[in-house]
């Protein structure tokens, strides 16, 4: 069995029939860091990931199936993707397959009878490394980012935006992103039903204090993640944000099928 991971969810069963006719089985539904504990329940033969769409959530994703030791062996074969981008994904994980779409069979197999032995676990957040705060959180150029609850003078800790990016405070009107800081159990659970609203088109980080922060509370990664869901929007990406804060970046849940 074959999982492919792809952004897109008519281009994924595009080329999921497209392995299926190279004789492999294939399952391409959408991925969340949750489905983690499906793969380990059925280890898949290998992963392919599509980097044309998306390459930072390629990446992100192959670093997660890292972490556990029960995923780590999995051969990752990468598809696509902008070269300048593919090859920082490279310096990170050099022992993936990398190749196009047209060469797909040939290198699913190479990787598949080169199953890695002993695999590189880079760190989660391997892929930001360096990176400004507005680029771990996905900042476009022409946003408009609301911070809802945000301490004083968070705007400095973004960093440089790109272009034609605006900031603002309030909690109301338009926004393509929204940082939202909760403190409390009690404060996630008494504003998720409206924040939620926010998560259409992937637009709501949830932003909580770290462990080692003045201002940690009996919030954590988990207990955000398990409000989200009960809430229906699920979690598609982490970011440590700052010394002080972490965040989980949260779409709508889709219905399944």
């Amino acid at each position: 069995m074959i999982r492919l991971i792809h952004w897109n969810s008519v281009e994924a069963q595009e080329r999921a029939s497209a392995l299926r006719r190279e004789g492999y089985v294939v399952t391409a539904s959408p991925f969340t860091p949750q489905e983690v504990r499906e793969i380990k329940a059925r280890l898949p033969e290998a992963i392919v990931i599509d980097l044309s769409r998306l390459p930072s959530q390629g990446r992100d994703a192959a670093l997660l199936i890292r972490q556990t030791k029960t995923t780590r062996y999995i051969p990752l074969v990468f598809a696509e993707g902008d070269p300048e981008k593919v090859a920082a994904i490279q310096k990170i994980l050099p022992d993936a397959v990398y190749a196009t779409w047209p060469r797909i069979a040939p290198a699913l197999k190479r990787a598949v009878a080169k199953a890695p032995e002993d695999s590189l676990v880079p760190g989660v957040f391997a892929g930001y490394a360096g990176a400004s705060a507005a680029k771990k959180l996905g900042i476009r150029a022409g946003s408009t980012v609301a911070l809802v609850n945000a301490p004083v003078g968070f705007e400095r800790e973004l960093g440089a935006l790109p272009p034609r990016v605006t900031v603002r405070r309030t909690p109301r009107g338009r926004r393509n992103l929204t940082l939202w800081f909760v403190r409390s159990r009690q404060e996630l659970e008494r504003g998720i039903t409206i924040m939620k609203e926010h998560a259409i088109a992937a637009g709501l980080w949830i932003v909580w204090p770290k462990h080692k922060s003045t201002a940690a509370a009996d919030v954590s990664q988990v207990v955000v993640r398990k409000v989200g869901l009960a809430a229906g929007i699920v979690d598609f990406k982490i970011a440590s944000i700052n010394a002080e804060w972490s965040g989980l970046r949260f779409t709508s849940r889709k219905p399944r099928h």
